[in-house]
């Protein structure tokens, strides 16, 4: 089977590893301080701060400013439920924008008609490794003196006219196993804020400002030894995984373009390719069953908008859609409202292997049964 995601791992993760149980210190010393730092550098930000996971990133940025009951915190339908679920966590309401239909990423201008007094935030995702236009949603932020946040959880080292994710706000990375770098599972929150780095790092241990210290109400949010061992090693072959992933979305493009709708990218863009994503006409389902049947995983990321999944429906009062068009709020945060853009991606998109693991047969393997279903 050719994986849809595959983990690089090798002799530099597994020494690192047994470095760190060699040392006795588990928990948060010396590795996590460093990953930190080689992260920041990364993101060419003055702060990073590593967490559990990508999810408790986000959550601990929503607090970190300040977001809380009668906020609005404006994001997109078509993402992982995390995105909304840490909203309604911090006590916030999510209002659901539409997308961009080429590259699935937040409709700046449908973000500015949602803008009320209660906006507190935005949550950009750079969906699938292309960044969102980031540009138009940090004037929108500046403008309306609203905190921007980035969940770049698919795009580690994608960038906007040279500049990094998770530097234009406030960045909120995932390090998960199917991720482009990983600690198994981690998280990392970016900041040109000291004050945000130093509420983040409070929130995630307890609250403790020193040992048993306590001056605030925090939680166990904390990034092992192991997991920044794993990371530091991984960091070192980032550069590698990107290029070989552009590589092979190259490789992919250039063989079905004409035949399927293929990813864009946009002019000074880099799109990172955490996914590969296709459109496919019509009979989604049977070309995923199909392409399994000839030994190839694929992914459909993602088949329900947020407010379809069956918790928001069941609770369609914690949230708001904005329909395109319509300044005005859906009444209650209706599930039904109308994202048409955001509704026929969920309808039509299917992922293909684009790891860097992948060999040239197993590419050309994939493009050819990719072919096969469009004739």
């Amino acid at each position: 089977m050719i994986a849809i995601a595959h983990p690089l791992l090798g002799i530099e993760e597994e020494a690192a590893v047994l470095r760190v149980l060699a040392s006795g210190r588990l928990a948060q010393g010396e590795q996590v301080a460093t990953f930190e730092r080689r992260f920041a550098g990364l993101c060419h930000v003055q702060d990073a701060v590593a967490v559990s996971s990508g999810t408790a990133a986000l959550y601990l940025a929503l607090l970190a400013h300040n977001i809380g009951p009668g906020d609005e915190v404006i994001t997109t339908a078509f993402s992982f439920a995390a995105t909304a679920n840490v909203i309604l966590l911090a006590r916030a309401t999510p209002v659901f924008v539409d997308i961009e239909p080429d590259t699935y990423t937040l409709d700046p201008l449908q973000v500015e008609a949602a803008l009320t007094r209660r906006t507190k935030a935005i949550i950009a995702v750079h969906l699938y490794g292309h960044p969102c236009d980031m540009k138009r949603l940090e004037q929108l932020a500046e403008a309306y003196s609203i905190v921007l946040i980035e969940n770049a959880s698919h795009a580690h080292a994608a960038a906007m006219d040279g500049r990094l994710v998770g530097s234009f706000g406030t960045g909120c990375f995932s390090f998960h196993a199917t991720m482009n770098m990983t600690t198994g599972e981690g998280g990392m929150v970016t900041t040109n804020d000291p004050a945000i780095a130093e509420k983040v790092r409070l929130l995630r241990n307890h609250g403790q400002e020193a040992y048993y210290y306590h001056v605030a109400l925090g939680y166990n949010l904390r990034m092992t030894e192991l997991q920044a061992a794993l990371g530091i090693s991984q960091i070192e072959k980032l550069g590698y995984f990107t290029e070989q992933r552009i590589a092979n979305a190259i490789f992919l493009t250039e063989r079905l373009k004409g035949s399927v709708q293929t990813p864009i990218v946009r002019p000074g863009y880099r799109h990172v390719y955490h996914q590969y994503t296709i459109q496919v006409p019509s009979n989604r389902n049977e070309w995923a069953a199909k392409l399994h049947a000839q030994g190839i995983e694929t992914a459909i990321r993602y088949a329900l908008p947020i407010p379809q999944q069956p918790f928001y429906r069941r609770r369609s009062s914690l949230f708001r859609v904005l329909t395109p068009g319509k300044r005005v709020h859906v009444k209650g945060g209706n599930p039904s409202a109308r994202l048409p853009a955001t509704e026929s991606a969920a309808e039509r998109v299917l992922s293909l292997p684009v790891h860097p693991a992948l060999s040239e047969e197993d590419l050309s393997t994939i493009v050819r049964e990719v072919m096969a279903l469009c004739e």
